[in-house]
């Protein structure tokens, strides 16, 4: 079969290129004897740089060139950033592949001084070129971000308009403090960077301008992405049938499927780029569709800022409960006490102050009086917001956390190459001593037991002896009251060594739920 050259019609900025280049070399090692050649276009929305896009008439910023050049035939296909495509394409466009999604989230990433402005009160201000981003990130860095200066009042985070090319939005945060151009920081599509850093020219470029500054990788569950974010769609003619036969084998149906559901949404509030809202879908292995939205709308007040949401589609539908039903909500049990574990707070006290990377699971985990002993290069994961906002207030930079799934669903983020960090078993993770024996990774650190009942029975946070349905908040408190349910009782609880747990124990009637709220509102209460 002799050797087919296709032309593929790319932006001519660093990201567009890296990733218009992985989708050539993925299609010429899936067809031998195909050859890919990238041809650079120059669009609209590479040529306005000093204003928001919103604020410009016209939309098909960056596709309006492309997709003619396509249509005459000058290029065989097109390789775009999903997100930036308008709800409306021509019937004369085929959209033949959407390949795996890299990662939805957003990446805030900051000025080598950060800390200190922050310790001296000074607002910071926080690049981005969406409003969407203007709208949620604020708020929620002004949670996540470490320690609160004495006296300070008012937000700590100040947004800005901030247009440009990747590169060129790095360097604003290494200008001179007295620069008008100086940033604080700027929230980036993490896939974005992660596309060039998968680029060998690309990664030059980030090795010099990203890897030595603080970053977070913000949280779904408070700031959804962008419609379609870190997706890409590859476009040819709806006639080239041939074209369409080479780009089919790139298509991930669970990556279509999620991205159909975000545009849809956005549909629904009538498309385009100046919409302040966010949807992202994840699919989670046994526990199924998770939808998380945000929405901030303008009004003659200002801004109203929605509260996050959650929406699920369970990997296997759920049958009614059947029966009486007698519930039991370990998530709103009392705690049980805890003691510190002395061995636990002397080895920590050892290995801390030398430690490149800490999960930490449990804002009591870390001991008393240790916050300061965390190096500021360290790298800090937790299992969700709670922790998070928790440590922050002890001056604890946290990079990122689980979004309440879990740490084995933590664990692609952290092999990200982007991100360059240490190897699992070269992290700290910090826990309770019934866990432990629930980790497959790290160094174990068992900070804290829970305290045994003083008295006969299970404690205060026990289920009683004639509950239907059990929600376990933890795999310390099922063992605790393990003994006490009858064997048809329904057990429940969220994703993770909880889960795992109770698994590996043999139970029954075992359910996962993303939260209690979801299986409170399964069982109508």
């Amino acid at each position: 079969m002799p050797a087919r050259v296709v032309k593929l019609g790319t932006r001519r900025s660093a990201l567009a290129r890296a990733q218009s280049g992985a989708v050539a070399r993925r299609l010429e090692s899936l067809h031998p004897g195909l050859s890919v050649e990238l041809v650079g276009i120059d669009t609209r929305g590479d040529r306005i740089l000093d204003a928001p896009l919103s604020q410009v008439q016209g939309k098909e910023f960056f596709t309006a060139e492309l997709d003619a050049a396509l249509l005459t035939g000058a290029i065989d296909f097109t390789v775009h950033s999903y997100k930036d495509l308008s709800l409306e394409r021509s019937a004369a466009l085929c959209l033949a592949a959407v390949p795996v999604r890299e990662q939805p989230r957003d990446i805030a990433v900051f000025a080598p001084e950060v800390r200190a402005r922050l310790a001296h009160g000074v607002p910071l201000r926080i690049g981005s070129s969406s409003p969407r981003r203007a709208s949620f990130i604020p708020e929620l860095l002004d949670q996540l971000l470490p320690g609160v200066a004495a006296g300070s009042a008012g937000p700590r985070v100040r947004p800005v308009e901030l247009r440009g090319n990747v590169d060129s939005r790095l360097r604003r945060l290494h200008e001179p403090r007295n620069s008008p151009r100086q940033m604080d920081g700027i929230v980036l599509a993490f896939a974005g960077l992660a596309r060039l850093w998968a680029d060998e020219p690309g990664r030059a470029l980030l090795s010099e301008l990203l890897v030595p500054l603080p970053r977070m990788v913000l949280p779904l569950s408070a700031s959804p992405g962008a419609p379609a974010q870190g997706a890409l769609a590859i476009e040819c003619r709806a006639e080239d049938a041939a074209t369409i036969a080479l780009l089919q084998v790139m298509d991930d149906a669970p990556t279509r499927r999620a991205v159909a559901a975000e545009r849809a949404l956005l549909a629904e509030r009538g498309g385009g780029c100046h919409q302040r809202f966010g949807a992202t879908q994840l699919e989670v292995p046994e526990l199924g569709g998770l939808l998380y939205l945000r929405e901030a709308q303008e009004q003659a007040g200002g801004l109203s800022l929605g509260a996050p949401q959650l929406r699920w589609t369970p990997a296997v539908p759920l049958p009614a409960p059947t029966g009486p039903v007698r519930p039991w909500d370990g998530s709103r049990a009392p705690r049980a006490p805890i003691e510190p574990l002395e061995s636990g707070r002397a080895l920590s006290a050892q290995r801390l102050p030398a430690a490149r990377a800490l999960f930490i699971t449990h804002r009591r985990a870390l001991p008393e009086g240790q916050a300061a002993a965390v190096p500021a290069a360290a790298h800090v994961y937790v299992p969700g917001l709670d922790t998070w906002c928790a440590l922050a207030r002890h001056d604890i930079w946290v990079e990122g956390c689980a979004e309440g799934l879990g740490a084995t669903a933590l664990e692609p983020l952290l092999a990200e190459p982007l991100l360059q960090l240490p190897a699992l078993p070269e992290w700290l993770v910090y826990t309770h001593a019934e866990a432990v024996g629930g980790w497959r990774w790290g160094e174990i650190l068992a900070t804290y037991r829970y305290r045994a009942p003083a008295g006969p029975g299970a404690g205060p946070e026990a289920p009683p002896w004639d509950a239907t349905h059990v929600y376990w908040h933890s795999s310390a408190q099922f063992e605790r009251a393990r003994t006490r349910l009858p064997a048809a009782a329904h057990h429940a609880c969220g994703p993770g060594k909880t889960f795992e747990h109770l698994r590996a124990a043999g139970v029954h009637n075992l359910r996962m739920f993303p939260s209690p709220t979801h299986w409170r509102e399964w069982l109508s209460l």
